[in-house]
């Protein structure tokens, strides 16, 4: 997909409404039937629970470091906000979008990886039923945040709405402004001649072990982050060594 890469959005997981916990974890918390907790973190790290996923409409055990069962999907794929507008924003509006509770749901995790980038022309939850509330929610998502359709993705989402006229868009119910206040590194500002110098040095972090971050004192370390590696994230959330 030209000129799409996941850091444009910020780093994975922010703590966007700044209460403690980070996105992903809100919306294990939120979406989760029976949810218990990491003891310590007041009730933010979600160590179990039992999805009721829209997207196949089946239940979904969910099991902290136990595999990748529970994704938390994008509605409107970040890849394809990228390429209807979301290039033309700034790194704190799309790294608001990318952590918007408004455009994420909880969702097996083996459709969610299916979907890709898909928009409504190529891609809707097998689970008819809940193809229109989905729709709606991507209207919603691209209205917040200035988003266009193309004609394909356009056509799909009158076809599923044609037989739901009555469905309403999901009300905005986080209220979160369309532009984080972290301060985030824009990846497609250019470097300073100072950061220049740096480039094809080929300096870089490695950690053997989640020991080895902590003793650095990088514990938690996040996706993007120096150092950061699949190895030291074992149940895939974007946050290693917790």
């Amino acid at each position: 997909m030209t000129g799409y890469d996941r850091v444009e959005f910020g780093q994975a997981w922010l703590d966007a409404d700044r209460n403690g916990c980070d996105t992903r974890n809100d919306i294990l918390g939120r979406d989760l039937l029976h949810p218990t907790f990491k003891p310590g973190t007041r009730d933010c790290v979600a160590l179990t629970g039992t999805l009721p996923d829209p997207y196949t409409h089946t239940e979904v055990p969910f099991a902290r470091g136990a595999g990748d069962q529970v994704d938390i999907d994008h509605v409107v794929a970040l890849g394809n906000a990228w390429v209807t507008g979301a290039f033309r924003r700034s790194i704190k509006v799309r790294a608001a979008l990318a952590n918007d509770p408004l455009n994420l749901l909880a969702v097996d995790a083996h459709n969610n990886r299916s979907k890709g980038d898909g928009d409504a022309a190529t891609w809707l939850p097998p689970y008819k039923a809940f193809r229109c509330a989905y729709v709606a929610r991507q209207i919603a998502v691209k209205k917040k945040y200035r988003l266009w359709v193309t004609r394909p993705e356009h056509d799909a989402m009158v076809r599923v709405l044609s037989r739901c006229p009555g469905e309403l868009l999901p009300r905005d119910v986080s209220h979160l402004p369309t532009a984080v206040d972290q301060n985030i590194t824009d990846p497609t500002a250019r470097p300073s001649s100072g950061a220049r110098s740096l480039v094809g040095t080929g300096s870089s972090v490695y950690y053997k072990n989640c020991d080895a971050v902590r003793a650095a004192g990088k514990a938690p370390i996040r996706r993007g982050d120096p150092g950061y590696a699949r190895h030291l994230d074992r149940d895939g959330d974007g946050i290693g060594c917790e």
